[in-house]
């Protein structure tokens, strides 16, 4: 059967062309571009937002760090990767709660809490506690190893914390609440904040009802004492819940803290940033929730990330991030100090430099897809050329130039003829209409690929459109058209940065 398109041409489409099994649309950019250039002109940094997510509450529990162990890059996956993933719910119309579940419970700080005793400093623990607690943590586990019955006592600590000791929650409270306020000086230089720190420790009604619920559903197996799941028939193998001594394990508490956080929220849906290696704890965790009959069980996914390789100082030793952000900025700020004439414009050069350092970092992350392993790569990360986080700022640094150099203000009221049928303004005017489309599409995926590689597109086309479009010694006229377009890439640009966590530089 013969099939026929109507198509009607209206103001935004000039011709349409058949070429084989496909047809091809003629846009007229300068109507496009009136309508769109006056759009961002209102919205600005609410431009390529829509409200699709009705206001439906969204839970994102991410970046979960282990209390006196080094933030490493699976960490900082779950970090940048959930961040993107709230950031990118909220530009749909989502109200999103970012949520940091520490993992601050467990025999490990019965054994901390044995090690401070032993190794510990209040000098030290004030000054940094994080490394402080680690390196405790460590020379513990020395002993431990050369003795079972520092284990004993670990047990047993952790025992008296669990039956609620007041002396023994004291110390365990000083050490996580000096930890949380360390760990938000590092998310600060991220440009990450949470709605919620929650953690292991907090889930104590829940994962006490959640205890009775499984005796009362039957799915509760004792085993040597301890007791387990039976989840060989969906090919998730065995789960304990209880040690044989009646403390606790993760996934009791995770089960527990579900239960709260519905019951708190009453979430439209709840999503886990965690690592590959965790999908099978996930999957158990999920099906417990299906078995437990809670409907909601079905609002639970987990988005999981590859793992990174040579997360390392560049002398190869693994360190804390905080080392790994010092020694990015370093570079960065050496690289910076090489134009001279540029780098004495810069009010505060380190803190820039500090920002292009984290920009690279977190592009270098957020261009692998997800689910891929990546090599931490010190060389690509620093360049200013292919696709990487320092050439996203310079190519937002060179648009706040143009309006600098320029002294004019933005004109609305420009007349956009004046751009003409010029290839390189056609092409950055339809990747400019693109955004709004990328942002709502990126929901399916959840992917932060999708927003680097719309945001590197639209800054190659900025860099061709100024090959032959200046700003400076143009008449009036077409200066005021051209300044308008750049102006709406720069915020454009700048809106997908900020989906990505990146603070855009004016100067560089």
């Amino acid at each position: 059967m013969k099939q026929c398109l109507l198509f009607h041409l209206n103001d935004y489409v000039l011709s349409t062309k058949a070429d084989g099994p496909f047809v091809n649309f003629f846009l007229n950019h300068i109507k496009l571009a009136d309508s769109l250039f006056h759009k961002i002109y209102d919205t600005k940094e609410k431009w390529g937002c829509n409200k699709s997510g009705g206001d439906k509450k969204v839970i994102v529990e991410f970046s979960s760090p282990n209390i006196a162990k080094p933030f490493h890059a699976g960490h900082l996956r779950s970090t940048i990767i959930g961040s993107f993933v709230r950031n990118i719910l909220q530009a749909n119309g989502y109200d999103t709660l970012s949520m940091n579940y520490l993992g601050d419970w467990g025999k490990q700080y019965g054994l901390l809490a044995v090690g401070f005793e032993r190794y510990g400093s209040e000098e030290k623990l004030l000054e940094d506690p994080i490394k402080h607690l680690f390196d405790v943590y460590v020379r513990i586990n020395v002993d431990a190893k050369e003795n079972e019955a520092v284990h004993d006592e670990a047990r047993a600590y952790f025992k008296k914390m669990e039956e609620g000791d007041e002396a023994a929650l004291k110390i365990w409270t000083r050490f996580r609440d000096l930890s949380i306020v360390k760990y938000k000086d590092i998310y600060a230089r991220l440009n990450i904040a949470f709605d919620v720190y929650s953690g292991e420790s907090q889930v104590t009604d829940g994962m006490e009802r959640a205890l009775k619920m499984l005796h009362e559903k039957n799915l509760l197996t004792e085993s040597d004492g301890a007791l387990i799941i039976d989840l060989t028939k969906y090919k998730l193998g065995i789960c304990v819940v209880q040690k044989k001594d009646g403390t606790t394990l993760y996934i009791t508490r995770d089960i527990g803290a579900a239960l709260e956080r519905y019951e708190k929220y009453g979430f439209e849906h709840m999503y886990y940033i965690v690592a590959s290696q965790q999908d099978l704890h996930l999957k158990q965790l999920f099906k417990i929730l299906e078995l437990l009959g809670f409907e909601w069980a079905k609002k639970v996914t987990h988005l999981n990330f590859g793992m990174v390789g040579g997360m390392s100082t560049r002398k190869g030793t693994v360190v804390f991030l905080e080392e790994i952000l010092e020694e990015t900025r370093d570079a960065m700020h050496e690289v910076m100090k090489k134009n001279e004439h540029k780098y004495a414009q810069i009010e505060e050069p380190l803190e820039v430099a500090d920002n292009i350092g984290i920009s690279a970092i977190m592009i270098q992350d957020a261009s692998a897809r997800r689910i891929k392993n990546y090599d931490f790569d010190w060389k690509r990360m620093f360049s200013f050329e292919g696709d990487t986080g320092p050439y996203l700022q310079y190519a937002h640094a060179r648009l706040c130039s143009i309006e600098r150099k320029t002294e004019m203000e933005v004109n609305p009221k420009a007349d956009l003829r004046h751009l003409g049928d010029s290839r390189a303004a056609g092409d950055l005017i339809t990747m400019i209409a693109r955004y709004p489309q990328i942002v709502r599409e990126t929901t399916r995926s959840f992917e932060p690929v999708n927003i680097v590689g719309y945001a590197m597109k639209l800054s190659h086309n900025v860099s061709q459109a100024l090959e032959s479009m200046y700003v400076m010694g143009a008449e009036k006229e077409l200066a005021e058209a051209r300044l308008f377009m750049y102006w709406s890439a720069r915020i454009t640009l700048g809106n997908a940065m900020r989906l990505l966590n990146l603070k855009p530089q004016e100067r560089m």
